[in-house]
């Protein structure tokens, strides 16, 4: 095996005429300056000048080499003095105009380094250039077209290059916020922005290669994105001043490209300060765009500049919408108006927080502090591998989704029919719109999608996301105190369901005797049942056919001892589900109308139906009923029979009576639509009590439709009577007259 070359022999390489000499040098080099004490003997063997010179004076791969070998030295922090301004302007000039791949990689790797290199030097050599981004400043002003150049890097197919050219605009946009002054950093990310590195690094997001969180390009791309939530911190620690002519602009811009009329004062007008038909800005100027006062400044404390940056995209990106709007509301009551500016700066906060931008690693202030910190942050997430959830291409098309939001905004509050008091829970139920499709969104989810997501979402969808989430979210908050609650509510539930099945027992409900054969023309005799008001008799009687009338206690003659039932039995199976019980909005569209309902009425319709059933409830008991005190000993061994036998002509029917008689003896419901319906009124009692709502204020959280009953029908909603000019026997029925 041959023996590396010593440091002598190839500092004179470095120097030799021959190119082939020189070109074996710089390729040796490149492998040997990973080892520290050698990259030391190098350097005291002033190597890195003969370096420096081949540097400058070699083309090709030799040339590639050379620098190669040079940001082996620069890594160890050690070389740095052979890093003038030829060499830097060579790097930038060869980053800009060269077509091989390796030249440039390596003349961007050094440029990386030279920008990130820590503010204190090592103090072993004297710095021949500045560091940062006014090391190369000179370089770029010989050469304006490098940043674009820069930018276009990022769609090469070398994974390399793109990651060297991406962590160079990285290294760039840390060093302009740290030492480019509060008032010039933002104009030099706008402008890397309007090159397109958004859109380049959004393609290396939702590309293949960024699934190798090991890589170069991957720590790159997640170092980006890193810095884009510090970036849009800072935007919003700016505070907003009239002052400041950037400032004073912008809210301008907002202003004029609402195209708003000329506010003329009347000829005479008392204290206008102008002559006759003067002009002068409205009173409601701001008030006009959706700010609360007349010094929208004040509004951005929240939001900073960076609430102010998202109103201005917004009015340019909706330029004929926004005006549009403005006139649509102008003839509104100001209940009735959407405050559009102040929508938008509620948007800016709810990305803010969906992107979690606060929890950011702080790396600009790591490399302000001299320490070279990861920005990964895929450490700080519980699954690293997870590529899914790690990369967030949405969060750098800021601009788009701001928009997309507002408008959603503006669009759920019309829909709603929402008035000012009502801003809130249009903005949280926003809020969980943006969760629910932006935060569902995958890495190779394209923007373009998202934005018609928004654009068709519908308040239904949107208020039974919101619903479904609130179990989740207050699990979180109350622990083991919702299931306290859930507990207490489901005793109080079951005890009203009891209560409603009862009076269904109370009401009455006719019975087939026998069931007629398919397509029998026989009569078939009715049986009449009902339970009597104090709770203790069943009264029946059997009749020729069943009346349009209802038979009053009077009419029937038979009754059975409800001490005497000892069971229940029935065939009764699970019923078919009505579309009250059906499916995922079930809860929903049962509170919704029985909200409009008496609770006597929450059963569900169905003796209407008259279609033959073999559906049969046994009532089973003793024929005599047992004595109060001593029961005698035939009473005791009295066989228990059937006392009774209902036929109900529907599922749910039968559910009514079976569950009835079964709660009337104080057991526990068996049938599906009584299960459902106790578990309805738990759920919806937990989330009431969670949104702190009356009963009355349902109809927010319900589907859009209102008023319409438990039969379909829609029904008037009534106002609740006061009781002035009511004795104590005041009651109040609201499912309808005489109940």
């Amino acid at each position: 095996m041959e023996d590396p070359p010593d440091v002598e022999t190839l500092v004179q390489g470095l120097v030799a005429d021959n190119e082939g000499t020189r070109k074996y040098a710089v390729f040796k080099l490149q492998s040997l300056l990973g080892d520290p004490s050698f990259a030391d003997a190098f350097i005291q063997g002033d190597g890195h000048i003969a370096l420096r010179q081949a540097a400058l004076d070699t083309t090709g791969n030799t040339q590639a080499y050379a620098f190669g070998s040079l940001d082996a030295l620069l890594e160890l922090d050690i070389g740095w003095d052979a890093v003038d301004s030829p060499v830097i302007d060579k790097a930038v000039e060869l980053a800009v105009t060269h077509p091989l791949v390796n030249i440039v990689r390596n003349a961007l790797r050094l440029l990386v380094l030279l920008v990130s290199r820590p503010l204190r030097p090592s103090g072993r050599e004297s710095a021949s250039v500045g560091f940062g981004f006014a090391a190369i400043k000179p370089a770029l002003d010989n050469h304006p077209e490098f940043l674009d150049s820069l930018v276009q890097r990022l769609s090469a197919a070398d994974h390399t290059l793109c990651a060297n050219a991406l962590q160079l605009v990285n290294a760039l946009m840390r060093d302009a916020v740290i030492h480019g002054g509060e008032h010039e950093w933002p104009k030099f990310v706008k402008r890397l922005q309007d090159l397109g590195v958004i859109g380049g690094v959004g393609m290396l997001m939702r590309g293949d290669a960024a699934s190798d969180l090991g890589s170069p390009l991957a720590m790159a791309i997640l170092e980006f994105q890193g810095l884009t939530k510090v970036l849009l911190r800072k935007w919003r620690e700016v505070r907003v001043s009239v002052e400041l002519g950037e400032h004073k602009r912008a809210l301008k811009t907002v202003h004029l490209l609402s195209r708003p009329e000329p506010f003329v004062v009347e000829e005479g007008a008392e204290g206008s300060g102008l002559g006759k038909g003067g002009k002068r800005h409205h009173p409601k100027k701001w008030r006009r765009l959706g700010f609360e006062t007349e010094s929208p400044a004040a509004e951005f404390e929240e939001t900073g500049y960076l609430g102010m940056m998202d109103l201005v995209d917004y009015a340019r990106r909706n330029e004929d919408s926004y005006q549009k709007m403005l006139m649509e509301q102008s003839v509104q009551p100001p209940e009735q108006r959407c405050p559009i500016a102040r929508a938008s700066l509620s948007v800016s906060l709810i990305l803010y927080e969906h992107f979690e931008i606060d929890d950011a690693v702080d790396i600009i202030d790591g490399e302000a502090t001299g320490h070279t910190r990861s920005t990964s942050g895929y450490e700080r997430t519980s699954n690293p591998y997870d590529v899914n959830k790690l990369y967030r291409p949405l969060l750098l098309q800021w601009g788009r989704l701001h928009t997309a939001a507002t408008n959603a905004f503006q669009r759920l509050w019309k829909l709603a029919s929402a008035e000012s008091e009502d801003f809130f829970k249009i903005e949280e139920l926003l809020r969980v719109v943006v969760e629910k499709i932006v935060g569902a969104a995958g890495r190779k989810t394209d923007v373009g999608s998202i934005e018609d997501e928004l654009r068709s979402v519908t308040l239904e969808v949107a208020r039974r996301w919101q619903m479904d989430g609130l179990d989740e979210i207050y699990e979180d908050a109350w622990g083991p105190h919702l299931a306290q609650v859930r507990e207490q509510l489901h005793q109080e539930s079951q005890q009203f369901m009891k209560e409603q099945r009862i009076r269904c027992l109370l009401q009455g409900q006719w019975f087939p005797v026998t069931s007629p054969s398919p397509g029998s023309a026989a009569v078939v005799p009715w049986r009449y049942v009902r339970l009597s008001h104090n709770r203790r008799w069943l009264h029946y009687q059997d009749f020729a056919g069943r009346s349009s009338s209802e038979p009053g206690l009077e009419d029937l003659g038979e009754r059975i001892d409800l001490n005497a039932v000892t069971s229940v039995d029935s065939n009764v199976s699970a019923p078919a589900e009505h579309p009250l019980t059906n499916g995922a909005n079930s809860s929903t569209e049962t509170l919704k109308e029985a909200t409009t309902l008496d609770s006597s009425k929450l059963s569900l319709p169905g003796t209407t139906t008259t279609t033959s059933t073999t559906t049969k409830i046994t009532i089973l008991g003793t024929r005599s009923k047992p004595s109060a005190i001593y029961p005698s000993s035939e009473e005791e061994e009295a066989a228990e029979s059937a006392l009774l036998v209902l036929l109900p002509q529907t599922a749910y029917i039968a559910s009514e009576w079976l569950d009835g008689l079964l709660m009337l003896l104080n057991q526990e419901p068996i049938t599906k639509d009584t299960t459902r319906l106790i578990s309805m009124l738990e759920d919806w009692g937990v989330r009431l009590r969670m949104l702190n709502l009356r009963w009355e204020d349902v109809d927010w959280f319900a589907l859009e439709q209102r008023g319409k009953g438990l039969s379909g029908e829609e029904v008037g909603v009534r106002e609740v009577p006061g009781r002035e000019g009511w004795g104590e026997e005041f009651y109040y029925a609201a499912a309808g007259e005489g109940e």
